[in-house]
Formats: structure tokens, C-alpha cells, sequence
């Protein structure tokens, strides 16, 4: 019989425009083995890259997939190729949206899929991929035990009023909040810099979120207080594909003049939009940093989501009387240092300082020494968080294996 000591935990988490999975041991806790990641689905440049528990390249595979589900089929197969002896114990999925009802980790169930299902009118364009990936892992692997982690769970505590809209009081029971996203990569940024740094842990953090989707969040002592993203992930800043906050008039004006079905304004305001829709060409920030010196455009698109980043920024440590910390994090927050420098050149007055040459090269540390605010770069680590989540949840119980 298999120990825990055998058995392995697999992650899967879909991005915006990406997937990554990966394969932790059951004992000891936390023991990565490999990550495996697809990025820019669907495009030319799509490729499957394997990396090990150091963040050393493993493998890098040109690949093509039509979508998402043939994304995470390639994921897999790579597996059952090149590790037929791992025997996975559990599943552990990030889903974006909870809703009301669910505030933490759940062992999935059919009524918990139900749920789930009930949650689609809400976040039609990445409930029906979770959902679908849920039962697709139940279909191969029947009996296996699935823990669906929610992204919405780490804003759960936020104050009544950072919740509220100004909406009768009927809607806003029924559901009509805001609710908050990005909260595993919180979470695990949270848990880091509390190893790093446990005094700023415990005061007034700022998470800047940024990548395909982007986000940023107050933490005050602990605990989400506020955040950009509201009834759904298309809130808030602007993004790579989605527009970010709108007056709900311009909605209306859409609807009535611009496009014909909900269907079709889904699509604009979440895969037309943001920059790619104020550049006219792309949506990723690579390009458009690569772009701008001769395509004005870009440098709009540019400007504008380092605009509305710095004045979020400044709006989150109004709602906290101040700062701490300020930790970029995601695949912009990570790699694009200009971003992180334009983003901070203004915030001067709240004690934000960058020092270019620890900013060019990646620092975990970009201010300079005694600043008044400490400006991190700290990479999320979403994978681990839904490990933790998953390894706890199926604690206990007796867990039937399968090699993949």
C-alpha cells in the first residue's frame, strides 16, 4: 500500500491567458518537484516549459494548442510520459470566483459543482473552464479527491463598507458585492514576506498583482481590506485584455448603440479591451514596452496602466492612513522593472523610493536602504498556496491513488 510518502499533490491553475500545474510530495510538506507551465495560449509562440524545484529550466517544448483544455491535455500527457511512476493522491484547483457562500478551501462534491455551476452568470469566462477541468479529472481518475481553492477567499474578511455598492439593499444581499481576486497570490506573498520581514507583515502591505490580470490590494495587520477588483475579475485597474473600471453608463451606451447581445459586450470589455484595445496591436506588456519608442499607441497603453497602477496605490494607503511595504508581484510586478519605475516615481510623498540599479537587475529588495516604504519584488506563488489548501483538506482520511 502507498504511503503519503508516495503519493504526490498536482495543482492545476489557469491564468488569463496562461496554465500552470505542478507535482508537490504528500511528506515532507511543501516539497516541490517540478512545475510545469504553458504560456500564451492559442498563439504562435506558445510553449510548454518544465522547470525543477531550484526554478531550473527541465524541458522547453514548442507546442500549439486550439485552447485551454488542450493546454492542460498536453500537461498531463508530459506527466504520464516522463514520470509514469508518480501516483497523485489528491488534485488541488484554483478557482477564481467563491462567491457568498464559499470562504475557504472545499472538497469537491456534486453539490459543491452545483454551486460552482451556479457561480457561472457571474464569471462566465473562467467558471465553465474550472468546472470543466474538475470533472474532467474526476472522469480519468475516479475517486480521486479534488480541492477547489478560491481566489476570492482572502478578501472574504474585508470591512462591510470596502464591500458595499451603492445598490439597493435587496441586491446587495442577494449577491451584488465586492468580492475581491487574486487572493491565493496574496496569500502567498503575505506568507513570504512575513519569513522576510515580519514587522511589515504585520503593518500596512500594498500587493501590486500584475500581470494578463491585474490587481492591487491592501493587507492591514493580516487581513485584506481593500482591493482594486470588485463583482468580478474585469474591475479595477486596467488590464492586458479587460478594461478595468467603467462608468456603468458607458455599459449602457454599448449595449445601446455599439454591440447587440451580453454575449458580444462580454467579449469586448474582457478580451478587446485594455491595452490591447489603446494600443490597437497588443495587450502584452513585453511587446508594448518594446513597441513605444516608435509606436505612440503603445506608449499610450503603457502610460495609462502605470497611470491608473500609481493612483490605485495611492488610494489603498489612503484607505489604510499610510504604508509599510509595497510588493510588486505576477509576471509584469516580476519582470518589467520600468513598470515598477514609473509606477513609484510620484509616490514620493507617501515615502516610496526606487533605487534604479536594484530595480534594473530584479532585486527582492528596489528601494534604497532606510527608505520610509520598503519596495519588494516578491514572486507569487499561487501553486504552493492551493498545495497547503489541498494537503490540509484531504488530511486524515484514507486517500486512494492513482499514477497519471
Amino acid at each position: 500500500m502507498a504511503t503519503r510518502g508516495d503519493l504526490r499533490l498536482l495543482t492545476i491553475n489557469a491564468g488569463s491567458s496562461s496554465l500552470k500545474a505542478a507535482v508537490f510530495r504528500f511528506e515532507p510538506p511543501d516539497t516541490l518537484e517540478f512545475t510545469l507551465s504553458v504560456d500564451r495560449i492559442g498563439r504562435p509562440e506558445e510553449a510548454l516549459r518544465v522547470t525543477g524545484p531550484d526554478g531550473a529550466l527541465v524541458r522547453h517544448e514548442a507546442q500549439r494548442s486550439a485552447d485551454y483544455a488542450a493546454a492542460l491535455r498536453a500537461v498531463l500527457a508530459w506527466v504520464r510520459r516522463e514520470h509514469p511512476e508518480t501516483r497523485i493522491g489528491a488534485v488541488g484547483h484554483r478557482v477564481v470566483h467563491g462567491g457568498i457562500a464559499y470562504r475557504g478551501p472545499q472538497l469537491t462534491t456534486p453539490e459543491l459543482l452545483d454551486g460552482l455551476r451556479a457561480l457561472v452568470p457571474i464569471d462566465p469566462d473562467h467558471m465553465p473552464q474550472t468546472i470543466a477541468d474538475i470533472e474532467a479529472v474526476g472522469r480519468a481518475y475516479p475517486g480521486l479527491p479534488q480541492v477547489v481553492c478560491f481566489d476570492t477567499a482572502f478578501h472574504a474578511g474585508m470591512p462591510r463598507l470596502a464591500r458595499l455598492y451603492a445598490l439597493p439593499r435587496e441586491m446587495t444581499d442577494a449577491g451584488a458585492i465586492r468580492y475581491g481576486f487574486h487572493g491565493l497570490s496574496c496569500e502567498s506573498v503575505m506568507a513570504e514576506l512575513r519569513g522576510r520581514d515580519p514587522a511589515s507583515a504585520g503593518g500596512r502591505v500594498i500587493i501590486a498583482h500584475l500581470g494578463s490580470g491585474a490587481s492591487i490590494t491592501a493587507v492591514h495587520r493580516g487581513v485584506s481590506v481593500e482591493t482594486t477588483m470588485g463583482f468580478s475579475p474585469t474591475g479595477g485597474l486596467v488590464m492586458s485584455t479587460r478594461s478595468g473600471d467603467l462608468d456603468p453608463s458607458v455599459v449602457l451606451y454599448l449595449l445601446r448603440g455599439r454591440t447587440t447581445t451580453q454575449k458580444e459586450l462580454n467579449t469586448l470589455l474582457n478580451q478587446r479591451a485594455g491595452m490591447l484595445g489603446v494600443s490597437g496591436t497588443t495587450g502584452d506588456m513585453r511587446e508594448l514596452l518594446d513597441r513605444e519608442a516608435g509606436d505612440p499607441h503603445a506608449a499610450e497603453a503603457v502610460a495609462l496602466f502605470c497611470y491608473q497602477a500609481r493612483k490605485f496605490v495611492g488610494a489603498l494607503a489612503a484607505a489604510m492612513a499610510g504604508v509599510d511595504a509595497l510588493v510588486f508581484t505576477g509576471g509584469i510586478g516580476e519582470h518589467a522593472a520600468p513598470v515598477r519605475e514609473r509606477i513609484c516615481h510620484g509616490l514620493e510623498f507617501l515615502g516610496v523610493r526606487i533605487d534604479r540599479r536594484r530595480n534594473e537587475r530584479h532585486a527582492p529588495v528596489v528601494s534604497p536602504d532606510k527608505s520610509p516604504v520598503t519596495v519588494r519584488v516578491i514572486p507569487a506563488n499561487e501553486e504552493l498556496m492551493i498545495a497547503r489548501h489541498t494537503r490540509r483538506v484531504v488530511a486524515g482520511g484514507g486517500m486512494p491513488h492513482v499514477s497519471v
